[in-house]
């Protein structure tokens, strides 16, 4: 079968799913999320160790869409915790491949896409790829200072979902992402917001470890009261580890991750579930106004977008905080495999030159 020339294979691996689509340029041939239970992983010691099991899936999923895999021009798959680079299209190298299996920056699901692009790639003799990952880094030197000699600033966030969107409202105001300013907002399970300056995320809040709570991060608390808590003997190390970065937000007040769940609360009654929702956005509009100091109040425009930009009541309660700074835009949702696909495209037609990493 001929070869399609821009028939592109991309591959997005989460904590509990993997999505993963097929695009003919732009157009979009099929999408599929396949869930994984926790009993399928279980098994599996470290997150790298799942890539063969999920690749099998993607290879049946393709079988039963009736795609033959020989047609396929490139793969794409989601960058994970790679060390702080900037933005871009990477082209999969064994260095990166490296990097992602000793994990030393952390174990997460996104460190299985270049590893399941690289296998698929290298059967069929196509490239592979990776687009913005959540290791961006593109951070002036001044947002590097903590305060603490010991602790330099670093940038974690959900850049591929917030570059992609950047550029789409770049482009619907008829502009270039490098000619525009930008403070965009992506709500999910973590929180990030970015000052995007011509092209560029100068600064953000570590999504882990900084800025809003979010449905189950603790984002930034009280350092004093932190310490203490560190030291009082009621939780361990890892204990209190799991309890900020995946126990704390919406679930440690409510048990549950679903900020609609939280709302219907609130509407019931609820004036816990009420003022923390209030909360939620009171914290985020104060990120926002931080990052519009950054670009010195020249801002073209407020955008929020992931999954939390649904709630009209969430976006209603940042924006009535935030609407005196610039004209706000909504993107609900995340656009993760469009994005990937178009990375890899802007390669292939030579509109960017892929990076390497090194």
């Amino acid at each position: 079968m001929a070869l399609s020339k821009n028939r592109i294979l991309v591959i997005n691996p989460g904590a509990t799913s993997t999505k993963m689509g097929v695009f003919e340029d732009e157009a979009l041939l099929f999408k599929r999320t396949v869930d994984h239970s926790v009993q399928d992983l279980q098994e599996f010691a470290k997150v790298v160790d799942q890539y063969q099991y999920r690749l099998d899936l993607a290879l049946q999923v393709l079988k039963e869409e009736n795609i033959e895999i020989k047609t396929l021009a490139s793969i794409v798959g989601r960058g994970g915790l790679l060390k702080s680079l900037p933005g871009g299209t990477y082209k999969v190298n064994e260095k990166m491949i490296e990097d992602l299996k000793k994990a030393e920056r952390g174990e997460h699901a996104s460190n299985l896409g270049a590893v399941m692009a690289s296998d698929l790639a290298g059967q069929l003799n196509v490239p592979a790829f990776i687009v913005d990952p959540v290791s961006v880094d593109e951070m002036e030197p001044v947002a590097r200072i903590s305060g603490l000699a010991d602790i330099e600033r670093i940038s974690l966030s959900h850049a591929l979902n917030m570059k992609a969107v950047a550029r789409k409202v770049a482009q619907e105001m008829d502009k270039a992402y490098e000619d525009v300013n930008f403070v965009v907002v992506h709500l999910g399970t973590g929180v990030s917001v970015t000052p995007h300056k011509r092209g560029k995320m100068i600064d953000v809040n570590n999504a882990k470890a900084e800025g809003p709570f979010s449905p189950d991060r603790c984002g930034g608390l009280p350092a004093d009261q932190l310490v203490k808590l560190c030291f009082s003997g009621k939780y361990t190390y890892d204990e209190l580890k799991e309890k900020v970065s995946s126990k704390g937000g919406f679930y440690s007040y409510f048990g549950t991750t679903d900020a609609r769940e939280v709302e219907a609360m609130a509407a019931a009654g609820n004036e816990k579930a009420n003022i923390v929702l209030e909360a939620l956005a009171y914290q985020v509009a104060k990120e926002i106004g931080a990052m519009a100091a950054v670009l010195e109040g020249d801002v073209d425009k407020i955008i929020l977008t992931g999954g939390i930009a649904y709630s009209k009541r969430i976006v209603a309660d940042i924006a009535k905080r935030v609407k005196f700074i610039a004209p706000i835009e909504v993107v609900p949702g995340e656009e993760e495999l469009e994005s990937l696909a178009l990375g890899a495209l802007r390669v292939i037609r030579g509109e960017e030159e892929a990076a390497i990493y090194s």
